[in-house]
């Protein structure tokens, strides 16, 4: 089986990060994924990211960054106050790419992470998926 997922957006508000009860970090924020062909249009989708994930989303990016994330696909299930089950697709952020240059977004150059590259500095040329 297989659960994989990779979308590219632009986040739609500015990323959320809050703490669980045992202080795990987790952000949330929205994607608008274009779509192509006849179909075309835009599909607002749900992410969270956990610890250095989120720390990483919170910290570097802000509303109308352009991102790619890598990630699974999980539906959430709950009851509303209606008492009606109800269920949405989000996705769980397991890799987080930059896209915009560097002078192109508002994060600080000199506070990325070495470890974090931008997607246009992959050795090969190709997208890591």
């Amino acid at each position: 089986m297989l659960n994989s997922i990779a979308l590219m957006g632009r986040i739609t508000r500015d990323p959320e990060l809050k703490y669980t009860p045992s202080e795990k970090p987790v952000t949330s924020f929205t994607l608008a994924v274009d779509r192509d062909g006849k179909d075309a249009g835009v599909d607002f989708l749900d992410c969270v990211a956990w610890e250095a994930n989120a720390t990483l989303v919170d910290r570097f990016f802000k509303k109308g960054n352009l991102m790619i994330v890598r990630g699974r696909l999980r539906i959430k299930e709950w009851v509303g106050k209606d008492e009606t089950k109800k269920r949405a697709p989000e996705i769980v952020v397991e890799r987080v790419y930059f896209v915009e240059k560097k002078s192109e977004s508002n994060r600080p150059v000199d506070a990325i992470p070495s470890s974090f590259t931008d997607i246009d500095d992959e050795e090969d040329g190709e997208l890591p998926f």
